[in-house]
């Protein structure tokens, strides 16, 4: 069992390849049956009175068990199978593991939900990771594999000549991984509290054990044949939810045939609840509540002072006149609900405001799901504006991606595990093709949902309501809140808060399937989470390991030592991420595409033109990586929310060109090619080697002298 993914010895090359790919199809043919067999088994068992407590718990520990079992048998202390999984990854299950990779939290758990919330809008995050590959295909894993080191940092070292490229590539590697993986942490913590009804935090660590357990014991080795195994559970459990909408609703099995004719019906329903009387009655309660918060935000000191004068004379009058227990603890908690201060008053009301300003809306603030973007070519001045900013912004959004997926070190690095330039081709086709499964039915899952919220749960008695709103709304509050604003006793839309975030992992039990399904769902996303931080964590450990410890530190270390070392480096990394995370920093998605922009503009200057430019040098590189991260990173700190509140900035949002801070690397990788093209060509050429190299991995039949 032990060398299930050993190869004989004493053969050819070719024959060892070959031998090893049927050994390996026949392992996951095998795998592929017995998880089958398990999935069907626990839902007889629920049938026969299993709870769900229990369905979670063999669900979560039986998926961390076979990632550990694989992890423990896949363990090695060798360089190159710690690193690159031996080179010898045959280029399909290199795209199923590239697969699992890419499919982190915000694919799976994130992207139907952003689609859900956004409409039109959210097709930007699938052209524009799904055209990254293309990039990837064309530019990138084919030369880098020819060059054949064994991370990005190790590459520009190689390439430009010198520590300081690489020592910026291992900052920037770290950077853009980190900030990655906090994400899938937080996307782990989510399912597994959900799973196990564990708080959030408890469920972050718990996850983190199923992280640790592959990554630490094997490398790269360990987190390739995991995440093969992972990316069959996940594509399995997002696909048998869609399906079953789309028979319950249509009585065709192809979602992603059909999903137009309930985008029509969606389309019909937007219109009848913007001018629902109900809907319109719950909408001005809100603008009035946003009109009263507007007149606190004019003096927050003078506003809170009276607020708690008012709590406590109410609070005075109930304990005068006997009231009730129950409206004594309310008027008592009401006291200590209250802002603390003036600042943190205002901080409260503006975040209440926001919320009021969205819910005043028609559609609680989304946009009709079938509209390109916002305002109208047509209209007058304001719209035509709004129009033109709202397509700037989806353009920018899917540069931002595409380039970005085509410098995210941690997938990069996947094309490094085949054994030929010539598979590195055909990995990256197996990966778009496994990747597309997900992403073309990703629209189909978030217009089936909506047509169920909007068809079956909207006019529901509040009593009557579905009791997977109730749990959901444990997990967090800000994921799954109603609240009866209009006292009707029936749910309007406007009085719903549902967050992206849950649209996947809810829609087993939007659909009315066996909780058996819920839990399958949940492993799919946790695996999503699990596949994507292992080489993430990989990626970071790597790079202190071998790029800054053994490059540029310690060159004669031992084997042994490099290994222990990415090993302790990669517990640690994945401590400090899981703490970032357990303080829910910021939403996924928002994580995700910052860790998008810094790559992007850090890296794609430098690996393109390090490639396709021989004239191109290293002091050029290593100022215009500076040059295009520093950009990207002071706009994000200057214009989105969260970061500002950690940096403590005050001034006013000043947007460029109205470019929202997601899409901050449009400003960073023009920077970069401009300083690298200028500078190289005021700086000394290259040495003859690595010019002759360049054109040797552009041009394979040159000689080289």
């Amino acid at each position: 069992m032990a060398g299930m993914f050993e190869t004989k010895a004493g053969m050819s090359s070719g024959e060892s390849n070959r031998a090893f790919k049927q050994q390996l199809n026949k392992v996951y043919k095998w795998y592929t049956g017995g998880f089958f067999i398990f999935v069907i088994a626990l839902a007889v068992l629920e049938q026969m009175g299993l709870s769900r407590e229990w369905i979670g718990f063999i669900f979560l520990l039986a998926t961390i068990g076979l990632y550990a079992g694989i992890g423990i048998m896949s363990r090695t202390t060798d360089a190159a199978e710690y690193y690159v999984a031996g080179r010898r990854v045959p280029a399909v299950y290199n795209g199923m593991a590239t697969g699992a990779d890419w499919m982190s939290a915000a694919s799976f758990i994130g992207m139907a939900g952003t689609l859900y919330l956004t409409g039109y809008g959210g097709l930007a995050f699938i052209m524009g990771w799904t055209g990254g590959y293309c990039l990837v295909a064309l530019f990138l894993a084919p030369y880098l594999r020819k060059f054949g080191q064994f991370t990005i940092p190790d590459f520009l070292g190689e390439r430009y000549g010198g520590n300081l490229p690489r020592f910026l590539g291992i900052a920037a590697a770290i950077l853009c991984s980190f900030t990655y993986v906090v994400a899938q942490i937080y996307g782990v913590g989510l399912i597994t509290s959900r799973l196990t009804g564990v708080a959030f935090e408890l469920g972050v660590f718990l996850g983190l054990g199923g992280i640790l357990v592959c990554s630490f014991l094997g490398g790269m080795r360990a987190v390739t044949w995991t995440q093969v195994a992972q990316y069959i559970i996940l594509i399995v459990a997002y696909m048998i939810p869609v399906v079953w909408l789309s028979v319950k609703q249509t009585s065709v099995p192809v979602p992603q045939a059909i999903y137009g004719y309930q985008l029509q019906k969606v389309t019909e329903k937007e219109k009848q609840l913007a001018e629902d009387p109900k809907e319109l009655e719950v909408r001005a309660i809100f603008k009035a509540r946003s009109e009263a918060l507007a007149e606190k935000l004019k003096d927050p000191a003078a506003a809170l002072a009276a607020d708690k004068a008012a709590a406590e004379a109410r609070l005075s009058e109930l304990r005068a006149s006997n009231g009730s227990t129950v409206d004594i603890a309310a008027a008592e908690r009401a006291i200590a609900d209250l802002p603390k201060d003036a600042a943190a008053a205002r901080a409260a009301w503006t975040r209440a405001k926001a919320v009021a300003d969205t819910k005043s809306q028609p559609l609680n603030g989304m946009p009709r799901h079938a509209q390109q973007f916002a305002g109208d070519p047509n209209g007058d001045e304001k719209a035509q504006a709004s129009y033109d900013t709202s397509r700037r912004n989806f353009l920018a959004l899917i540069f931002c991606l595409m380039i970005g997926t085509a410098a995210l070190p941690h997938i990069l690095m996947r094309y490094y595990t085949v054994p030929s330039v010539k598979e590195a081709r055909q990995s990256v086709t197996w990966s778009l093709f496994f990747i597309f499964l997900l992403y073309f039915t990703a629209p189909a899952l978030a217009v089936l949902v909506k047509y169920e919220v909007f068809h079956v749960l909207v006019g529901t008695p509040f009593d009557q309501l579905p009791s997977w709103v109730a749990s959901w709304n444990k997990v967090d509050p800000s994921l799954m809140a109603i609240t009866d604003v209009n006292k009707d006793g029936l749910l309007q839309l406007n009085e719903m808060t549902i967050g992206g975030d849950i649209v996947v992992l809810a829609t087993p039990e939007i659909g009315g399937l066996p909780y058996v399904i819920s839990g399958l769902v949940a492993a799919g996303g946790l695996a999503a989470a699990l596949s994507t931080a292992d080489g993430l964590l990989l990626t970071i450990a790597n790079a202190l390991s071998h790029d800054l410890y053994y490059k540029m530190i310690d060159p004669n270390a031992s084997t042994a030592r490099r290994v222990t070392i990415s090993k302790m480096l990669l517990l640690i990394v994945a401590l400090a991420a899981a703490y970032v995370a357990a303080q829910k920093p910021a939403d996924i998605l928002f994580l995700v595409s910052a860790a998008f922009s810094f790559a992007a503009a850090a890296f794609f200057p430098a690996l393109v033109l390090g490639i396709f430019w021989k004239r191109a040098t290293g002091i050029a590189a290593s100022v215009g990586m500076i040059a295009g991260l520093g950009i990207t990173f002071y706009y994000m700190v200057t214009t989105q929310p969260w970061m500002r509140s950690v940096f403590g900035i005050t001034s006013p949002v000043e947007l460029w060109w109205g470019i929202q801070p997601i899409s901050a690397g449009l400003f960073g990788v023009p920077v970069g090619f401009a300083v690298i093209i200028l500078l190289s060509l005021v700086t000394p050429a290259p040495n003859r080697k690595i010019q002759q190299l360049v054109e040797h991995v552009r041009y394979p039949n040159l000689r080289m002298s």
